[in-house]
């Protein structure tokens, strides 16, 4: 079994937010994205979805783009970005979506021996954009969210584990208190989106105190899913 990562899909079936007006890589990347998807990734692959897969308001509205994902090959685990605003309910959206699609939120589950949790996540304090007037609480926010992720990974038995975050956890020069507690919980491989363009290409990827980080915002993977690791599950 192969496990991938991807992020930031930007779907948007009703045509209302073309993609194309940030870059002309992004035109036409539906049909990419499904031809790159169906060439890299079997039926029983594993597929990480790190958040924005929807330009959709509504859980109506995203529902083409959500019928789509579940479409491709693969079993799909994914979390919430910070541009999916129609996925309030978590109940409501588990119920809507596909069979080969499973919703992390403030949880964790585990596919084939391959624990997976996750979290939106958000700016952090010793960011360059980290504004605390108006981030604090939502970072504290997202930090308590990351707990109750991981405590409900350490209740599971798994054999390696793999943590989603929308919001990049680190940079260049600095790491978020996320990173310390994915580490504790013994992950060995977190992704993460958000990110587009020059900052991507800039983005902090490698091995960090024995996790491996990989940004996987479609653009920056030339919207094929990127394999992380092959597991024997």
């Amino acid at each position: 079994m192969k496990v991938f990562g991807l992020g930031d899909l930007h779907l948007s079936a009703s045509g209302e937010k073309p993609m194309d007006v940030f870059g002309p890589e992004w035109e036409g990347h539906g049909e990419r994205l499904e031809r790159n998807w169906r060439q890299a990734v079997g039926p029983e692959d594993l597929v990480l979805l790190c958040g924005d897969l929807s330009w959709a308001m509504t859980l109506e509205e995203a529902r083409p783009d959500l019928d789509f994902i579940d479409s491709l090959p693969g079993v799909k685990y994914f979390i919430r970005g910070n541009h999916d605003f129609w996925l309030s309910r978590p109940a409501r959206t588990r119920d809507a979506v596909g069979p080969s699609m499973h919703l992390i939120r403030f949880d964790a589950a585990v596919h084939r021996g391959v624990g997976i949790c996750g979290v939106r996540g958000w700016l952090w304090p010793g960011h360059p954009q980290y504004n605390p007037q108006q981030d604090d609480k939502h970072w504290r926010r997202a930090l308590l969210r990351l707990g109750l992720s991981l405590g409900v990974l350490r209740s599971l038995e798994w054999e390696v584990a793999v943590a989603m975050c929308h919001f990049p956890p680190l940079a260049a020069c600095q790491r978020s208190e996320f990173c310390d507690m994915i580490r504790d919980a013994g992950v060995r491989y977190c992704i993460y989106g958000h990110v587009h363009g020059q900052d991507a290409a800039e983005a902090a990827e490698g091995e960090v105190d024995g996790v491996v980080y990989r940004c996987v915002s479609a653009d920056h993977v030339s919207f094929t899913p990127a394999v992380l690791f092959e597991h024997e599950g």
